[in-house]
Order: C-alpha cells, then structure tokens, then sequence
C-alpha cells in the first residue's frame, strides 16, 4: 500500500516510517507542517494518508480539517487521523464528515502492528475505523436513552461494528455464530431507530447516531 505522513515529531515519524516498511507498505513522503500535506498528496495520490491531528503551526486541529479536505477533494485517498488522546468531538466530527475511507486512532495502540495493518487496509477498501478505547469511552454502562436499552450482548456487537469489523469478524471475535450476529444487529438497529434505506449505510449510521450523542454519556469510569 502506497501512504504519506504528517507527523512532526521526529521519533514518532521515524518510528511510523519503520513500522508500515517492516509491514510491507511504502511510505512515499512524510510531511511535518500541515501546509505541507495537501501538495504531497496532490503529487503522488497514495492510498492513504496518515496525519498526526495536531501539526504546525498551531498544534491544535490540523489533522482533521486536512482529513477532511483530503477526503473531499481526492475521494480515492483514505485518511488514517492519530492521536494521543480520546477527542470525542474529533472522532465525531471526522466521520460526520466522511463516513467512508476513514479512521482515527490513538497513538498508544500503534503499539499493536496488526491492528494497524488491519485499519489501514480496511479505509482504504472503503471502510472505516474508529479506536476501540474510544468506542468503549462513548459506550458507558449508564448511557442514556436509546442506548439504556442494549444488551451487553448489543454493546459488545455495536463496539465491534464501530471497529469496523465485519459480521464474520464479529462471530470470529465473540465466539458466536454468525446467524446470532445478525440477531443481534438487527435489534441494535431497530433500538437505535436506524432505518434500512437503499441510499445509506446503516453500519455506517449506527456509528454516527452513538458518537454523535456522547455528550449525553455518562463518564465509563462512573458507571
């Protein structure tokens, strides 16, 4: 797979560098500033581009507002946002954006090598991916309605689901079959009012309708 970064910070960059070429992926360009990035990719078109979310020069921001304009402008780039910590507002705002051919991910989990592997391939097929700490931060035991009414059981599907995994991964994952899977999706999105349409992705949908109520959650460490 063909990836530019942007990551500033020197280690974190080598480090990034080293780990998708021991994965077999070649890194084409690596960018510190965010103005750096939209050149880069106009120039080799890779198929995903990896962006630390705060770049130079304000450290705030950056990387989700280049996610955004990279999905936008060159459709056929997946967008892979990193970060050090659980940004609700972030992770919402990127998907709400695009909900397809994306990801973000916290910086720890990088640690894990296939998980990485496995988001990158999986945005750029189309899909998306969104960090299992953060799910698990927006998914709290005492969520409010509609979420009070799913099963653990529904819980655990809907985190995968927003993991991005597949109803075979899902079984794989739980150790269930697959026909179970269904079922439970199923009621996830009936609970959830998420309506089957022919114009929309209701995988897709049930991740947006949970990240987009997280400020309705209650704190996972006060369930």
């Amino acid at each position: 797979m063909r990836v530019i970064i942007a990551e500033d910070s020197l280690l974190a960059r080598e480090g990034l560098i080293s780990l998708l070429t021991r994965l077999g992926h070649e890194v084409l360009a690596a960018a510190v500033r965010a103005e750096q990035v939209l050149a880069l990719v106009a120039r080799h078109m890779p198929d995903v581009a990896i962006l630390d979310i705060r770049l130079p020069p304000t450290f705030s921001d950056e990387g989700l507002r280049l996610g955004t304009a990279i999905r936008s402008r060159y459709p056929r780039v997946a967008v892979l946002v990193l970060s050090h910590y659980i940004e609700h507002t972030y992770a919402t705002a990127l998907l709400d954006t695009t909900a397809t051919g994306v990801g973000y991910l916290l910086k720890d989990n990088l640690a894990n090598a296939r998980m990485l592997n496995d988001v990158l391939h999986r945005i750029a097929g189309g899909g998306s991916a969104v960090d299992p700490d953060v799910v698990s931060a927006l998914l709290p035991a005492g969520v409010h309605e509609p979420f009070a009414h799913l099963t653990q059981r529904e819980r655990d599907v809907l985190t995968l689901m927003a993991e991005g995994l597949s109803d075979q991964g899902i079984a794989d994952r739980l150790m269930i079959a697959l026909t179970t899977v269904g079922t439970h999706t199923g009621n996830v999105f009936r609970k959830l009012g998420i309506a089957e349409k022919a114009s929309s992705n209701r995988r897709v949908n049930v991740v947006l309708s949970y990240l987009a109520n997280r400020n309705r959650a209650v704190p996972l460490q006060d369930s």
